[in-house]
C-alpha cells in the first residue's frame, strides 16, 4: 500500500487513517506543543496541547497501541502507532507527559546532544523565536516517566551539506554522549530536516542504530527500510487543498 499517496500528507485527527491502521503502523512527528503563532514562520511545526490531548484520546478510542519504532516493523503492526518528538523542546515535556500517562502511550524524543538547555539556534535564520530545549534534569525527568530518547544528531546540521568526516561524527558522537549522559542504550536516530543518502545512511548504520527516521510520510510495514523510518507531520490544522502540494512552506499552513 502506498499510503503517501492516498493518505493526507499531515496527520490531523484519526479518521483517514483508520483503513491503513490495517496495513501496518502509523509513526507521527511532533515538534513543539504550543499553540501557534501567526508570526511564527514556523508555526506549522506546532500542535496546541489541548489538540494534542485530543488527537491521543482519539487515537487510544481507536485502539491503537503506542510502540517504539523498531517494534512498528514486526510482521504484525497493525493497530499500532509510533509517537516521536523532534529536537527536545522543553514543552514537550510539560505538555506531554501527562497526556501520555493518561492514555497509557509511550513516546521518543530525538534531542540534539550539544544544546541541551539551550534554544533551537538552528531555527534562527528563518527569523524563528528561541525556544528553550530540554536540559539534563528535563531529560531525566522525561526518562522517569517511562519515556524514551534517541540522538537527533550533537548540532542539528544538514548532514548532506557538511564534510563527511564531520557528517560521521555528528551521528556516533551524539550516540554516545546521550548514552553518557543517561545511561541509556540509544538506539534510534533522526535525520535532521529528514535529508540523508546513501552514505550518511551507512554512517548510521555503521554507529549501531536500529532505526533512522526521515520526514516522508507512509506506513511503516514489516518491508520498509528501517533507515528510512516513514512518518506523518501531526498538523495544527486540518489539512487543506494546499497542504497537499510539498512546496507549500510550512508558515503559509
Amino acid at each position: 500500500m502506498n499510503a503517501a499517496s492516498v493518505l493526507p500528507p499531515r496527520y490531523f485527527n484519526f479518521a483517514p487513517f483508520r483503513g491503513a491502521a490495517g496495513h501496518g503502523a502509523l509513526a507521527l512527528m511532533y515538534h513543539q506543543l504550543l499553540r501557534p503563532r501567526r508570526d511564527s514562520p514556523l508555526r506549522g511545526l506546532c500542535v496546541a496541547p489541548e489538540l494534542f490531548r485530543r488527537q491521543l484520546a482519539e487515537l487510544r478510542a481507536a485502539g491503537l497501541t503506542a510502540v517504539s519504532p523498531a517494534d512498528a516493523y514486526a510482521e504484525k503492526a497493525n493497530s499500532r502507532v509510533v509517537i516521536t518528538f523532534d529536537d527536545g523542546f522543553a514543552n514537550v515535556l510539560t505538555g506531554a507527559v501527562g497526556t501520555l500517562r493518561e492514555n497509557n502511550f509511550t513516546a521518543i524524543n530525538y534531542l540534539v546532544a550539544d544544546r541541551l538547555g539551550k534554544t533551537n539556534d538552528w531555527d534562527a535564520p528563518l527569523g524563528e523565536p528561541p525556544a528553550p530545549l530540554m536540559d539534563v534534569a528535563q531529560v531525566r525527568d522525561w526518562l522517569a516517566a517511562c519515556q524514551s530518547i534517541g540522538a537527533h544528531t550533537l548540532t542539528h546540521p544538514h548532514l548532506t551539506r557538511i564534510p563527511l568526516a564531520q557528517a560521521r561524527a555528528e551521528i556516533f558522537d551524539a550516540k554516545k554522549k546521550l548514552e553518557d549522559q543517561f545511561g541509556v542504550a540509544i538506539e534510534h536516530f533522526c535525520y535532521p530536516y529528514g535529508g540523508f543518502n546513501e552514505t550518511i545512511r551507512g554512517f548510521v548504520i555503521e554507529a549501531g542504530y536500529r532505526t533512522a527516521c526521515g520526514t516522508a510520510p507512509g506506513i511503516v510495514n514489516a518491508d520498509a527500510d528501517r533507515f528510512s523510518f516513514p512518518r506523518f507531520l501531526a498538523s495544527h490544522r486540518r489539512p487543506g487543498a494546499a497542504a497537499w502540494l510539498p512546496f507549500v512552506p510550512a508558515r503559509w499552513l
